[in-house]
């Protein structure tokens, strides 16, 4: 109140003295409030994130290591770049290995596990592995047999993260792979292609609600896509081959019951699988599922089907 009228206990203060007063006042008051609020605003998120965000969320880390199946000597100082370390020693396929490690992350760095290691330890078990020996005459590497060993190598050696994955990409069409609580089953999964007609149309419906619906998918004469089909199959290597099954006979299969059904096709009007059923994305995906669900040998089971009808779009079904 002195502060405010100039005046305390009844004694009179100078106007000016009072301005001043005033004026000082409102300053010492705007600082208090400046120092607060930015304090707030800057440790309030960092609170938050020390202590809930860190404590309660799991991440996934995904780290691809390159390197050519041809050398196991890798230069030192070469970044994991879009190329491969080691490099590939002439004519020579580059394999890619994925591995993900699941956990939290640690306060004092901000990761979950430093990628320098994980490229050494994948590069120091997995090289040797996968090289191919020069001069010929040597029987050919079962990923099957090799990739499980090399998940329990590399879960070991990567202690104590916890290794949840590891995926051998064989080429961008072709992969296996291989998870934590699955082993000793190995995923298989390859990729297709067709080209096929259709047009999206549901005869229960006005043909007003169908254009409305389906836009330029209801097109009377059907339109025309290139699918993409990824087929993903799983099983224990057999003990004599190394293989889940040969790869020529679920090449041949694949083929036998849906390339060749589906391939340069008008579904609605060439395949019965439509005759009622509205050709979509997920209805194909759905169709190719059902029709080579229990093609495989025994201990072979159909995991998942996943069907690009652009690179946009895709469905994929899953085994339950």
């Amino acid at each position: 109140r002195w502060l405010c009228d100039g005046s305390c206990s009844g004694i009179r203060v100078p106007t000016g003295i009072t301005s001043i007063w005033m004026l000082l006042c409102v300053k010492f008051l705007t600082l208090v409030w400046t120092v607060d609020h930015r304090f707030s605003l800057r440790c309030w998120p960092r609170a938050v994130y020390d202590d809930t965000m860190s404590e309660t969320l799991e991440m996934v880390l995904t780290r691809e290591v390159r390197l050519a199946a041809t050398s196991m000597v890798s230069a030192p100082g070469v970044a994991n770049n879009f190329s491969a370390n080691p490099a590939p020693d002439g004519l020579s396929p580059v394999l890619t290995l994925s591995i993900q490690i699941t956990g939290q992350v640690q306060a004092d760095t901000g990761m979950l596990v430093n990628i320098k290691r994980i490229d050494h330890v994948v590069r120091a078990i997995a090289a040797p592995t996968v090289t191919i020996p020069k001069g010929g005459g040597i029987q050919p590497i079962r990923p099957e047999f090799v990739l499980a060993d090399l998940f329990n190598r590399c879960t070991a050696a990567l202690a104590p993260y916890t290794v949840s994955a590891l995926t051998l990409n064989l080429s961008p069409w072709m992969y296996y792979q291989t998870c934590g609580g699955e082993i000793p089953m190995i995923r298989m999964a390859q990729r297709f292609e067709f080209s096929a007609a259709h047009r999206l149309h549901n005869p229960s419906l006005s043909a007003e609600k169908n254009r409305e619906l389906f836009g330029k998918c209801n097109n009377p004469n059907g339109h025309g896509h290139n699918y993409e089909l990824e087929i993903v199959i799983g099983g224990t290597p057999q003990a004599q081959s190394g293989q889940i099954m040969p790869l020529l006979e679920f090449q041949r299969l694949v083929n036998q019951h849906v390339i060749s059904v589906f391939d340069h096709k008008h579904l609605n009007m060439d395949c019965p699988e439509f005759a009622a059923l509205n050709p979509t994305v997920e209805n194909i995906a759905q169709a190719i599922f059902s029709k080579i669900r229990e093609v495989f040998p025994p201990g072979v089971k159909l995991l998942a089907v996943k069907v690009w009808e652009t690179p946009k779009t895709c469905c994929e079904v899953r085994a339950p």
